[in-house]
């Protein structure tokens, strides 16, 4: 690896034990066995080569979320069933790559100091949100409708975020699969079918 990667995995490695606030040039720099010059060579700043390994720590998080995703509709088990084993199995990954999740929540109050992170993050969502429909309606994502993108993708990242949170915050006490499944019939109760 050239200087440029050793800085981003060791940017990378400073964010999964310190986190983006506490990470100084000299952490990143010796995480990196590289001068403290080379990261304004290269990145410019500290917060720019923090936002670029942030960016590779959520790609990672996006591609393990999809794998998570990947091949639950195709069980033999009623839909109920499927999302809430799809629920339990993101949930699993909560711990099975907090590192990741938490990258994601500190790139969302960076994104308020960065316009590119914001944009890439805007993105990302945008994208997850087609993502997330495709997989609950069974349809490949080219094909999923904006509104659907807009209304199901939304409520199901929302819920994907909420969970995540409550996760990271309190483990022992955070929703399961079958929590989100009856708090969903719950709601639907409460909602009720659409008149209009």
């Amino acid at each position: 690896m050239g200087n440029r990667e050793d800085l981003l995995a060791g940017a990378r490695r400073c964010l999964e034990d310190k986190g983006w606030a506490r990470t100084t040039v000299r952490d990143i720099s010796a995480a990196a066995d590289v001068s403290m010059a080379a990261i304004g060579y290269h990145f410019g700043s500290r917060e720019a080569l923090l936002n670029a390994a942030l960016i590779d720590a959520i790609d990672e998080w996006g591609t393990s979320v999809g794998r998570t995703l990947a091949g639950f509709a195709s069980e033999d088990a009623t839909p109920a069933e499927r999302y809430e084993a799809m629920w339990d199995r993101i949930i699993e990954s909560f711990s099975t790559h907090r590192t990741l999740w938490l990258a994601s929540i500190e790139a969302l109050t960076q994104a308020e100091h960065s316009e590119d992170l914001r944009r890439y993050l805007a993105g990302g969502q945008a994208q997850g949100r087609r993502g997330l429909a495709a997989v609950l309606s069974g349809t490949a994502e080219d094909a999923v409708d904006d509104a659907v993108a807009r209304t199901l993708g939304t409520v199901q990242m929302a819920m994907l975020t909420g969970v995540m949170t409550q996760w990271i915050t309190n483990p022992d006490h955070a929703p399961t699969g079958s929590d989100i499944v009856a708090g969903l019939r719950e709601l639907a109760r409460i909602v009720g079918p659409d008149h209009s």
